[in-house]
Parts: C-alpha cells; structure tokens; sequence
C-alpha cells in the first residue's frame, strides 16, 4: 500500500532525466542482436520438432514427408543457430560489446546447442522404431548436462587464447543431431551420443574458429544446409547426401580430440627432450 504525505501529497519520488537514461553497458549492442537471434532459432528448432515430428507421431497423423521436412527445418535452424553464434563474436571484437553480451551469449547456447539437441534426442526415442524411450531421456539429460557444464566453466576458467577446452557447444550439438540422422542402431547411437556429451566437458583442446578456420566452417555450414534441404525436397540422391554430410561431421567430430591429443603428447615430449637437453648442458663443466 503507497502512503501519500497529506502535506506534499506525493505518493513517489519525482521522475528525473536519469530514470529515462539506460545505461550504456546495459543497451543492445550489433553482436548482441545476432546473438538474440540464436536463441530465437533455438526456440524454433524445438518448436518445429515438436509440431512436425512428436505431434503427428502421438496422434497418429503421422506423415513421412511431413516429418522429413520439420526434422530437416529443425536442424537448419540449429546450424543458423550456430552461424549466429560465430559472427556474434566477430562483431563483438570488431565493434561495441554490451556488458551483457557473455550472459547473453551462454543462454542463447543453452538454449541453441543445449534444449534443442537434448529435446531432438529425445523425439528420437520416443518415434525411432527400435529406440527406447526411457534411455533416450537419459542421453538427452546427458546432452543438455555436458552443455550446461561446459558453459559454466567457460565463463570461469580463463584459458590461452585461440583454443577452447571441451568440445565447442555448436560443434557438438550439431554431431549429437548427425548421430541421430544417420538412423544407427539404437545402442551405437546411444554410446556416441554419450561420447559427444563427454567430449564437451572434457580437456581436450579445440581451435577457435578464426580466419581461414571460421570461413571453412561457414561454408560446412551452408553445405550441410543444402543437404538437408536436398533431403527434406527428396531430390535425387538426397538421402544418401545427408547420409554423408552427417558421417561427414561425426567423423570430423572423432577426429579433432585424436589429433589434438596426438600434438598434445608431441608439445609434451618435445618440452621433455629441451629439459633434459638443459640439464645435461647445465651439469658439463
């Protein structure tokens, strides 16, 4: 209840210029725009799966096509998603970042590489012929834990610059999704699911896309938009394109990790043999 002084009669403090100024590190900035539409494709990725692919299987109306099209939707919003979120940082570094941009960023992600890769997961078990339900919900909650955690500790952990520790959130969805497109069977799916999930909250070094790394992965990208797209329209041939664009990203997926660990181990022998190269200089007379 507002108590108004008989005298002043003023019920609330007077309205100043200031109360109408937003502060600066508060507005919207470019990066932080691109970074809101990430989460609005997220959104919508679940919504398409939801609409397209879970409905019409529960209430029976389910139509192959149909399907084919809201799954493919799906999955080209998760990589719009995904190109929002490589040029929000672009731009960030090029122009005006708002204080808000990091906490910005990891909800979108969350919400991008997180909700919408856990909940396609989980329309997997519940339409996928020899899938089972309840397991599929824990590979979901799998999923959208690692994400959670990954990015929990990327804004705490300061780490050198250029790399990532952990399978990048984008990356990983979009292989979690490639598992499910390729229509394995259900236990080799489950454990790569599972293996995605660990990737991204492991220690494993990955690079950050920058320069000729970031165009390669635009252009991987728009590639596997196309396919998608030539799957959806079943164009001639589309079916075995998205079969190869998503072995194509699972592979890429397996390889990173070896390769790194492999010039991990090469940096640690290689700062082993100046060692002991020093101490042997060191100790002649």
């Amino acid at each position: 209840m507002t108590v108004i002084d008989p005298e002043t009669q003023a019920g609330w403090a007077p309205e100043t210029d200031e109360d109408h100024d937003m502060p600066l590190s508060t507005r919207l900035s470019i990066a932080d725009t691109l970074t809101l539409g990430n989460a609005i494709c997220g959104f919508m990725a679940v919504y398409f799966t939801t609409t397209g692919v879970l409905i019409p299987h529960l209430t029976g109306t389910e139509d192959g096509g149909m399907a084919r099209h809201s799954a493919a939707m799906a999955v080209i919003l998760m990589l719009f998603a995904s190109v929002f979120d490589l040029f929000d940082g672009l731009v960030a570094r090029k122009l005006r970042a708002s204080a808000m941009g990091a906490e910005l960023d990891n909800l979108s992600d969350l919400i991008s590489f997180g909700l919408a890769p856990a909940y396609f997961v989980v329309t997997w078990g519940m339409v996928a012929q020899d899938a089972h339900q309840r397991v599929s919900v824990v590979a979901a909650v799998v999923v959208l834990l690692a994400v959670v955690l990954r990015l929990a500790r990327f804004s705490c952990v300061t780490l050198r610059d250029g790399i990532f520790q952990g399978m990048p959130s984008p990356f990983g969805a979009l292989t979690v999704v490639a598992i499910v497109l390729l229509e394995l069977p259900f236990l080799p799916t489950l454990l790569a699911i599972i293996g995605v999930a660990w990737l991204m909250v492991s220690r494993v070094e990955y690079p950050k896309p920058r320069g000729r790394l970031a165009v390669a992965m635009l252009s991987w990208i728009v590639l596997s938009m196309g396919m998608l797209a030539a799957w959806a329209l079943d164009a001639p041939g589309g079916q075995l394109l998205l079969q190869t664009g998503c072995a194509l990203q699972v592979v890429m997926g397996a390889m990173i990790p070896l390769f790194a660990t492999a010039r991990r181990v090469n940096t640690f022998r290689d700062n082993r043999r100046e060692s002991r190269a020093e101490s042997r200089a060191a100790q002649l007379p």
